[in-house]
């Protein structure tokens, strides 16, 4: 069936203009001034047609940890927040390592999943850090990605060989760099004065930074395609822009969180996140790496746990927040909207068109013939509250419960249908 937008203003050729689009459930048919084919009429009137949003970095939990988030849950989350395509990390149980698992794995996806998922493989069998998962298997379903997410491959050895392994395949690593040796038992925000002020142990960017800085050199020795996760200290900054300059195929990414808030905002549990909060300094070293490229795009690394999970001291509660729900509307309000430091089209970019790039997506972040009829209808400009209580996503463990944000998605679109829509919720 056809479809077409009308009355919206388009995010096409680079900035808004007031375009038609027309698309079926295979594709963008047409974008112009005018179209007059025959097809079902979606009005736009007062919002803002958008290129699907895509995140590379999100924790379903399912199976195995349904009390925190399902495939179903969370994929509605995500419709709910403008993102059309997800890409699930892979520390769930059984972990997907082998070619029945993962088979069973993406039955299970096609079957609740409202919008496109994508799973990851394991870099290591069972995330153990000691085996190398079947890539060769795992590539011939599909999977061309593979994380240990939630851990670092500690063994050097390890991860020479699973690279090497890697390399022979064609397949991209997106790691979680984290040494252990720098993070002592019950730690659980950067370490610095604050936190001893507040009585935390504290975590050093170290923890992040020296690991990631080994496997950049292993990835100049292998030659493989190296994604680095939730980039949170201004040392991994240098020490990926150093490996770009060198002529490494890496790439980084940063979470919301870390573009928005500092150690000093912790207040609780809701604002504790694996690699932790860090220094102002910090901070603005990794949005000043986002906009000269250093760092690629923004990913959301959405984490949901459960109220018990989280209702604990600092720390013995669990790592992670939410974020698919509040993710492009507190972007668009804070660096849009506020400090005018990004346009909407970089910050689209950021959240569709790159990530669709570097993990060859094919024809995804784009509004353009023959790219993927994957949109989004948002309204932008009128203030709402973020409510944790009225998420799609179990998690409601938060740090933006009650932020003030101007923007709000009216309707989502996964291959020409709509699967949400505000005042209906989801239509799958």
């Amino acid at each position: 069936m056809k479809r077409v937008i009308r009355n919206a203003d388009v995010l096409f050729a680079g900035r808004l203009q007031k375009k038609e689009v027309l698309f079926d459930g295979t594709s963008i048919l047409e974008v112009s001034d005018k179209v007059t084919a025959d097809a079902e009429e979606i009005d736009g009137t007062g919002l803002t047609l958008l290129p699907g949003l895509i995140d590379v970095h999100t924790h379903l939990r399912e199976p195995g940890h349904e009390q925190k988030e399902t495939i179903a849950t969370g994929s509605k989350a995500a419709a709910a927040g403008g993102f059309t395509t997800i890409m699930a990390m892979p520390n769930i149980d059984p972990f997907p390592d082998n070619v029945e698992t993962v088979s069973e794995y993406l039955k299970r996806i096609r079957e609740k999943a409202v919008v496109n998922v994508l799973p990851y493989g394991t870099i290591t069998c069972r995330e153990a850090g000691q085996t190398a998962s079947d890539y060769e298997g795992l590539k011939k379903l599909g999977i061309r990605w593979f994380s240990d997410d939630g851990v670092g491959v500690a063994d050097e050895k390890v991860m020479l060989e699973a690279m090497r392994k890697a390399k022979e395949n064609d397949v991209l690593f997106a790691c979680h760099t984290e040494d252990m040796n720098y993070r002592r038992p019950g730690a659980s925000v950067h370490e610095d004065a604050f936190a001893e002020r507040m009585g935390w142990l504290g975590i050093p960017s170290a923890c992040e930074s020296a690991q990631l800085i080994r496997d950049l050199e292993l990835v100049k020795q292998t030659g493989l395609r190296y994604h680095a996760c939730h980039i949170s200290a201004k040392e991994s900054v240098e020490a990926l822009r150093r490996a770009k300059a060198q002529g490494a195929d890496v790439s980084g990414e940063v979470t919301v969180h870390h573009l928005l808030l500092e150690n000093t905002d912790v207040r609780g549990t809701n604002w504790k996140m694996n690699p932790p909060l860090r220094t102002h300094e910090d901070r603005m070293s990794l949005i000043e790496a986002l906009e000269d490229g250093t760092l690629d795009f923004i990913a959301s690394d959405h984490a949901p746990h459960t109220e018990a999970d989280k209702d604990k001291p600092m720390a013995q509660a669990a790592f992670g927040i939410v974020s698919l729900e509040t993710s492009f509307a507190l972007l668009y309000t804070e660096f849009v909207l506020h400090q005018q430091r990004w346009s909407l089209e970089q910050l689209v970019d950021w959240m569709s068109y790159l990530p669709a790039k570097r993990f060859g997506l094919g024809k995804k972040g784009k509004i353009e013939a023959g790219y993927d009829p994957d949109l989004v209808l948002v309204e932008l400009g009128s203030e709402r509250r973020i409510k944790a209580k009225d998420f799609f996503s179990k998690g409601k463990n938060t740090p933006f419960d009650g932020w003030a944000v101007r923007a709000t998605v009216r309707e989502t679109i996964v291959s020409g249908r709509s699967v949400y829509r505000i005042g209906g919720g989801m239509t799958k």
